[in-house]
This record gives structure tokens, sequence and C-alpha cells, in this order.
């Protein structure tokens, strides 16, 4: 199958993003859960039948995946790929004139620290990258990023077998735009073996019915201990 994009094909999946209704959807699938058709129903604000015939179409456009389980079907985003083009739509949204007194989402929590998909995003996201760079495990550039020979040791060490098990197709490092802050926080592999590790060791818990991270204690002196974040890092910006 050819890798080369019509424009027929970009407008396809543009106009299917740009709904309102199912942009709603797909934002509230940026949690990384798969949820029902009557709770993206209720994220969107339209009816059971509407709501079906959009994500019908969704899935055969391949933004959406969806899997059965008794007598529910349970939707996600199709791949770390949809994310991401989410991600930086909303970023590219958050530029507009009219928003500026705001960027990103109103509430506190999900600037603080959100799942972009099955990585972590807002502050804690970009402050990660920042004290990881400052350290020298990962080095960044232009929307790329790579991990270094130190970076793979302390991965390691930290509980992150990098080279085990790898997704195929999808890149180890890469940058992804933050949405509320417009700087580069971690996604690929590492990003989402990251967030999955702070889980595990209870540094992070996830919020209910929200893209929301909260920190617990430990994760704050555990950050403070491996990442060199900074003692502000979680501090709302005085210029928004």
């Amino acid at each position: 199958m050819s890798n080369i994009v019509s424009g027929n094909m970009l407008a396809e999946h543009a106009a299917l993003m740009g709904d309102p209704a199912r942009a709603n959807m797909l934002i509230a699938l940026m949690a990384g859960q798969a949820l029902t058709a009557g709770e993206l129903a209720a994220n969107a604000g339209v009816t059971a039948q509407t709501a079906s015939g959009h994500l019908a179409k969704m899935v055969q456009s391949s933004l959406l995946a969806v899997e059965k389980q008794g007598r529910h079907r349970y939707y996600r985003l199709a791949g770390p790929s949809v994310a991401q083009a989410l991600e930086t739509l909303m970023a590219l949204s958050a530029q507009q004139p009219q928003r500026q007194r705001r960027v990103g989402p109103k509430d506190v929590s999900l600037r603080t620290a959100r799942t972009c998909y099955d990585h972590i995003a807002g502050r804690l996201g970009v402050a990660l990258a920042d004290g990881l760079q400052h350290l020298g495990y990962v080095e960044l550039s232009e929307g790329a990023a790579s991990v270094t020979r130190s970076g793979h040791d302390f991965f390691c060490d930290f509980g992150i077998r990098l080279s085990e098990n790898p997704k195929r197709g999808r890149p180890l490092c890469r940058t992804c735009l933050d949405w509320s802050e417009r700087r580069p926080h971690l996604a690929g592999r590492l990003g989402a073996d990251l967030l999955e590790r702070m889980l595990t060791l209870g540094w992070v818990a996830r919020l209910p019915q929200s893209r929301a991270l909260r920190i617990t204690p430990k994760g704050q002196a555990g950050l403070s201990a491996h990442f060199s974040m900074k003692s502000d890092w979680s501090a709302e910006p005085t210029n928004q």
C-alpha cells in the first residue's frame, strides 16, 4: 500500500476531526482508556443514536478502534499517531488570538499533570523533559528526541528496559508539543514507559473520569531526587 497521502484523504480525516461532537469524543479518549458509546455520547452532548453514527465513521476511517466485551463495545484511539495529531491540533487551536488569556484547559489539575494518550503531559511532562535533558539523559532538538548512553543506564536502573519488546513502527523517543505549555514533552515508547513506571511506583495516580494525574507525596520526593525537577515546576505562569 502506498504511503503517499492524497489531499482527499487528508480532507476526509480533517472533516471527521472538525465536527464538534466527534472532536469531543476524540478528546475524551486522549486519557488512553477505552470508553463505551454511551460514555462518549455524554462527553459529546449528543444522543446515543447520533453518537453511534459518529463512531461508525471514525472506526471506518481508522481514527478509532473498537472491541466488544459482553454487551458493550469499547472505543479507543486507533494508535499513538491519532493522539499526536489531536495534541498538535489542540496546541494550534490554543494559538488563536481570541484565546490568549488562557492556554490549554481551564482545570488547574489538567494543566499541572495529565495523560496525552499513553504518556505524561502538562507542566509535569514538560518539566520531566527539561530535567532529563539537563541531566544529559535525553537530547531534544526540533521535534526529535534521542536517549543518550548514560540515559540508557539511568532508565535501566529506574526499571525501564528500553530494548525489550519494542512496539513495531513506534519510535523509542520523540517529542510532542504540549497543548497547554507550548513546549515539548516526551512521547514514543519512552514516554509511555515513564507513565507506566510512575503509576506502578505510586508516584502518580489517575483521577476518575479525567485525563488529570494526581502527584502523590512519594512522587514529589521521587521526581525531585531522580529527575532534577526545578522547585517551582508546578507553579502557574504569571503571563497568562
